[in-house]
């Protein structure tokens, strides 16, 4: 990484710009001279410039070829779409990296969990083509290719190669979607040939939601298309405490960007009171994506210390600190890990 690097930052709406602060304030204490371009999008620049998500956050991203973005409001049923799948569809983000890993002092239902979910991201019913064929008949379209079938294989499989992973297991509903799903889990069968090394199996979709909550330990790489990937990796994060802890990156061939999962919590807005762990720790993914392992891991290992004392933490995580509180006690004992 060169003396400087510049990242596009958007805040995001809600609690996002609470969140985004305390992230920047954890990543500029991680001493690896991050320059941030601040774009702004979302639902609170709507009347100004007609848009949720201007073309000049796009150029921003695609100049600086990473980016970190607070949570941001997606209406229900009206309303603009999600500025998520707009980024995604955009700037070609076709690979979703959710590591749902525990930590310990977050109550969850398993400890020692290590699971990776990778999701197609930009096709399958999230391609958004549907449309009402008469006034009680609506209809969507599930699309899956083989392109991107054997492009987000090969990202799971390269992944789980890269860093030392055993097995890949693709999520899949074949039986009955034989033809969408059933080229999926074609193209997943004949990526996996390629890399010997790793061993790859497939579950129909219901059966992998029984079994992670059953036995999640069997687990470690899971391979999904989209709408599967969206649902699975919701279910890993509550298994290792809940969507406050879930980091997540979007990858496309030559840019990132990375957020937090979880809502933006308007209620909340202001109030210096939500947890900013999700948030921290995609920027600690962000950092292993520029080469920065060494701070990606103080900045980790750092959150997971201060969780685990549970002295200045959330009030989701049992303590009464602040969102800007717990930032600086990362920030703190990041120093002591250096």
């Amino acid at each position: 990484m060169s003396a400087r690097t510049r990242v596009t930052m958007i805040p995001g709406d809600g609690t996002g710009p609470e969140l985004a602060a305390a992230a920047m304030k954890v990543m500029d204490a991680a001493g690896v001279g991050i320059e941030w371009d601040i774009q702004k999008a979302g639902a609170d620049i709507m009347e100004e410039a007609g848009t949720p998500l201007p073309e000049k956050v796009l150029e921003s991203i695609r100049a600086n070829g990473v980016a970190l973005k607070g949570p941001i409001t997606t209406p229900v049923g009206h309303g603009f779409r999600s500025i998520n799948v707009l980024l995604r569809k955009e700037l070609d983000l076709y690979a979703n990296l959710r590591p749902a890993r525990s930590i310990e002092g977050v109550k969850a239902p398993y400890k020692g969990l290590d699971l990776v979910m990778v999701r197609e991201n930009t096709e399958d019913l999230y391609s958004g083509v549907e449309r009402m064929v008469d006034p009680d008949h609506a209809e969507s379209i599930k699309i899956i290719t083989r392109a991107a079938s054997e492009r987000i294989a090969h990202f799971a499989f390269d992944y789980a190669a890269r860093e030392g992973r055993k097995k890949v297991t693709a999520i899949h509903k074949a039986n009955i979607l034989k033809m969408s799903d059933g080229l999926f889990l074609e193209c997943a069968r004949k990526v996996a040939e390629e890399y010997p090394t790793i061993e790859f199996e497939d579950r129909i979709v219901d059966n992998m939601a029984m079994q992670l909550v059953q036995k999640p330990q069997l687990y470690d790489v899971l391979l999904a298309p989209n709408l599967y990937g969206d649902i699975i990796s919701d279910l890993c994060a509550g298994l290792v405490g809940g969507l406050g802890v879930a980091p997540s990156g979007n990858f496309g061939d030559h840019i990132a960007v990375f957020e937090p999962v979880h809502g933006s919590a308007p209620k909340y807005t202001g109030m210096n009171k939500v947890n900013p762990t999700a948030i921290i720790l995609s920027g600690a993914l962000m950092l292993r994506y520029l080469g920065e392992e060494a701070a990606a891991d103080r900045v980790y290992n750092a959150t997971a210390a201060v969780i685990g004392e549970g002295k200045t933490v959330t009030y989701d995580l049992g303590g009464d600190a602040g969102t800007s509180q717990m930032a600086d006690a990362i920030v703190e004992k990041m120093d002591s890990l250096r």
